[in-house]
């Protein structure tokens, strides 16, 4: 059976009917979890008819020889072994010949977890695929995660605009694990109101900031090319209190980030190619559609020589004042603006 995705993979699982092994390929480890569950809960095995294991630490002996042995006292037996990109040469090769007649009775599922090493796995491939279902979990991205935490939410009866999901994707990152306990702090946070609209402000409020302390207003600023602001947010980060190396690290990514986007921009690529090779967010694509609003490439150099600077003499505790190398470092980006 060709490889499925994981989407096919629910929907046939959906029949509650089960092959006798799965490859669950991929880095995404929270839903190839759930489908784990899932499989459990159709086969439905007692604990005396159920082993699980990491790969590596398991007795490879007593795994497949339990999968190799019929039930007891049930009509069902499963075998779960994760990371098996960990295992050596010999219980490879004593899987890969359980592989060439599994036992009927037996649902063995393995998950593989390095992507880059799994496409060496051609031999392993071809014998799960031969002998079951093979689904790859690659992490969700652009508007996919966006479309999962929709989801998500209104599974919990939440709702949310477009900006709340950005905001709550681009604080949290792209872990379904974390995403998912960030939307259950929301369930909570909003559970007694009569509106269930996620905003913006719940989901700085449930991640550990005001609005006044949105994490993201100074790389907004700046991306937005907006001087003023950000020369006000850097005066303003500061005096509350914030060391200057932290609103460095916060200046610099935004402004490597733009000339990125600047230098594919003038090489004349088309802004779907900028947005997969620069390696951003679908909801980025503003900053994609502004590229010609950014400072020249020479600004960037200097902004760059100036950042370089300026983290030597926070290292060094020089005694050079943090307000005016932070924001010399901004008026020299948007010189000319």
């Amino acid at each position: 059976m060709p490889k499925l995705t994981a989407e096919k993979l629910q929907a046939a699982l959906a029949q509650n009917t089960v092959v006798p092994v799965y490859l669950l390929t991929g880095d995404d480890a929270y839903r190839k979890n759930l489908i784990i569950q899932k499989i459990r809960e159709i086969v439905g095995p007692d604990d005396f008819n159920y082993y699980a294991s990491e790969a590596d630490k398991a007795d490879w002996g007593e795994a497949l020889a339990l999968a190799n042995t019929a039930p007891v006292f049930s009509n069902a037996r499963m075998v779960v072994l994760t990371g098996i990109e960990k295992i050596r040469k010999d219980p490879k090769e004593a899987l890969l010949r359980y592989l060439e007649n599994p036992l009927p009775s037996t649902t063995l599922v393995l998950t593989h977890n390095d992507s880059k090493k799994m496409k060496t796995e051609k031999a392993l491939a071809e014998a799960c695929a031969a002998a079951g279902v093979t689904a790859d979990f690659a992490e969700l991205k652009k508007e996919e995660l966006n479309m999962w935490v929709r989801e998500k939410m209104r599974e919990k009866g939440l709702k949310a605009d477009f900006d709340s999901v950005d905001l709550l994707c681009e604080s949290v990152g792209g872990e379904l694990s974390a995403l998912e306990n960030e939307m259950e702090k929301l369930y909570l946070y909003a559970m007694d109101r009569e509106d269930k609209t996620i905003t913006k402000e719940d989901v700085l409020a449930c991640i550990g900031f005001s609005k006044e302390e949105n994490p993201f207003e100074l790389s907004n600023a700046i991306t937005a090319c907006s001087k003023a602001r950000a020369v006000k947010l850097v005066d303003k980060l500061l005096d509350d209190g914030e060391e200057p190396v932290g609103v460095l690290s916060k200046m610099t990514f935004p402004i490597l980030k733009m000339a990125r986007i600047k230098r594919m921009a003038d090489a004349g690529m088309a802004p779907a190619d900028i947005l997969r090779a620069a390696g951003l967010m679908y909801w980025e694509n503003r900053l994609v559609s502004s590229a010609r609003s950014f400072p020249p490439q020479k600004n960037f150099v200097n902004a760059l020589n100036r950042i370089i600077d300026a983290d030597a003499s926070f290292k060094s505790s020089s005694g050079s004042d943090p307000k005016i190398l932070l924001k010399g470092i901004l008026l020299t980006l948007f010189a000319g603006k």
